[in-house]
């Protein structure tokens, strides 16, 4: 998801966390520690550690089909691809920490894909190895790199259509890929560099977070961010633009499918869930408390946002053009959801 507006919302919502620590005081008026625990542990790092899973069956299926170049093993790779990009989807409502800091966003998931600097590599006598695109700009690497490695411009390559470069590419940027997402998990979790431990501890002697406040206050800002980057980007530009080259994921249709998992990535860190994991204990836990009224409409628009994307009929690329009214609709629901996180929701944590 990585667009150079998201640049401006990242430093918008740095200073906003920098001001409130400033002014934050630092004894608490309740201890949200469990609705923490709950996000990080359940939530958050669940999430990595499927997207670090499905990762390294993606690269396998990469390695597989350069092997075997069948139907099917192309068919097993694209499936691969997809059920990987559903985590990182889901991933996106909590962009911060090492995601951020280590600068694995820009690697796993820039787009547009740089077609002529990609096909210049696959020209070049260059190694297609993992080291070699570990070194690339994120456009020549990622998620998009090897959606049009197997989808192509044309969104039907088939097998004939591979050069052996290509199949060479696709291995390695696969394989750094899974790299990447090992590298994320492993960033998070209690046994690895324990980036978690800065959300379980917040206000108990977090390195990041001053209070257990900021630490919600971040979780929140993380979740406007996501909703404005559906709404204002991975929706708009194509749409008002008219240009599919804005469109994320167009070569494998699967667009649609992205923008429901960040509303779903929204859902699961609002209400404390993730696949089969998780309590219950979050954001809607508080808003829930201080306000009723504030919760239910969030978790009525959350749903509402969803099925309006859902609605859109046949591909988003198709619907640009044919379908303006769904994708508008599409549009205003994500938009009205970002408004009441950002106009109602934030207000509350804030506010504790």
């Amino acid at each position: 998801m990585k667009k150079f507006n998201l640049i401006c919302a990242f430093l918008v919502v740095a200073l906003l966390v920098t001001s409130c620590k400033k002014d934050e005081t630092i004894t608490p008026t309740a201890d949200y520690k469990d609705i923490l625990s709950n996000i990080g542990e359940n939530v958050i790092l669940q999430t990595y550690e499927d997207l670090a899973a499905k990762a390294q069956n993606l690269y396998i299926a990469a390695q597989t089909l350069k092997n075997n170049p069948t139907s099917a093993n192309l068919e097993g790779a694209k499936a691969a691809w997809v059920e990987t990009r559903l985590p990182w989807e889901q991933s996106e409502g909590f962009l911060f920490g090492p995601v951020e800091q280590e600068g694995l966003d820009p690697s796993l998931d820039s787009w547009p894909v740089n077609v002529t600097d990609l096909n210049n590599v696959l020209l070049s006598n260059n190694a297609l190895t993992a080291e070699f695109l570990d070194q690339q700009e994120g456009t020549l690497k990622g998620f998009h790199t090897i959606e049009f490695l197997l989808w192509s411009e044309s969104s039907n390559k088939q097998i004939a259509d591979f050069t052996s470069r290509e199949f060479e590419y696709l291995v390695a940027a696969a394989e750094v890929l899974s790299i990447d997402a090992q590298e994320l998990y492993y960033l998070w979790k209690p046994d690895g560099e324990n980036f978690i431990k800065n959300i379980l501890d917040a206000g108990n002697g977090s390195q990041v977070y001053i209070s257990q406040k900021s630490a919600l206050e971040e979780i929140t800002n993380a979740l406007i961010i996501i909703s404005d980057e559906v709404a204002n980007g991975k929706i708009n530009d194509p749409f008002s633009q008219q240009d599919l080259s804005l469109e994320e994921s167009r070569f494998s249709a699967n667009s649609k499918a992205d923008f429901t998992d960040n509303m779903r990535s929204i859902q699961n860190i609002y209400t404390g869930k993730f696949s089969t994991f998780g309590n219950g204990k979050s954001l809607s836990t508080i808003v829930g408390e201080k306000n009723s009224s504030v919760n239910t409409e969030v978790l009525q628009q959350i749903n509402v946002a969803i099925a309006a994307i859902e609605n859109i009929p046949g591909t988003f690329s198709d619907a640009v053009f044919n379908n303006p009214t769904s994708v508008q609709a599409a549009q205003t629901a994500v938009r009205n959801l970002q408004k009441t996180l950002e106009e109602k929701v934030l207000p509350i944590i804030s506010n504790l």
